[in-house]
């Protein structure tokens, strides 16, 4: 199984020379740190950054630059600080061409739930609604299930939507997915030491698997 770390490193895979990738809180801010050398690509944060770099050192860490998370930051050379006008600006206009989020569900049409739970206190949905409306490809990084051991990518999602008919593919602890069209999670890669079994077992919404499944390249 994949650690954290490890979902973020596959992701940055998926990441393409010349893209504007916006980053979600959580799991996803740590692609940053994977992004693939010769690869120039310019990290968005909606609170209002072009250019981003990796997680600064520790005692190196500037209490001014923060992103969307409020996890400090570093900035790369050409990189610009703007409001957060501009920015929702630049994700309506549809100027990001890859969304990295988080998720607390995904159900096999696409649809994502991953700003409330119901009962428990929240600031607001933040930027994520605009992200999923505008984005034109959205890499969903997340655990496969939940504390209790349930399967987060189901059929239907219970939880309150962030966006319908949206999320592209799905990196998890266990496997890389993809949505296909007619609904369904499409079993792309397993996880170094996983099996289909356990990826079956996980999965509460319609698995698809295809001929010989790969195990996936860190």
């Amino acid at each position: 199984m994949l650690d954290k770390n490890g979902i973020a490193k596959r992701i940055a895979r998926e990441v393409k020379d010349g893209m504007y990738v916006n980053l979600g809180i959580g799991i996803p801010t740590l692609v940053a740190n994977y992004i693939p050398e010769g690869v120039n690509v310019v990290l968005q944060s909606e609170n209002g950054i072009l250019g981003m770099g990796p997680f600064p050192y520790e005692g190196e860490e500037d209490a001014d630059l923060i992103n969307a998370g409020k996890q400090t930051v570093t900035l790369l050379p050409g990189s610009s600080i703007f409001d957060s006008a501009m920015s929702f600006g630049m994700i309506r206009g549809q100027k990001v061409n890859l969304t990295i989020l988080g998720a607390m569900e995904v159900s096999e049409n696409g649809d994502i739930a991953n700003w409330k739970i119901p009962g428990k206190m929240v600031k607001g949905m933040g930027g994520a609604m605009d992200l999923v409306a505008s984005a034109k490809n959205i890499i969903v990084a997340m655990q496969h299930v939940n504390k209790a051991g349930e399967s987060k990518l189901l059929p239907k999602c219970d939880l309150p939507l962030t966006g319908v008919k949206c999320v592209k593919k799905i990196v998890t602890e266990l496997a890389v997915l993809d949505i296909i069209n007619e609904g369904g999670f499409r079993l792309l890669e397993r996880a170094p030491g996983v099996s289909i079994e356990q990826i079956k077992n996980a999965t509460a919404g319609k698995l698809i698997i295809e001929g010989e499944i790969p195990e996936m390249v860190i």
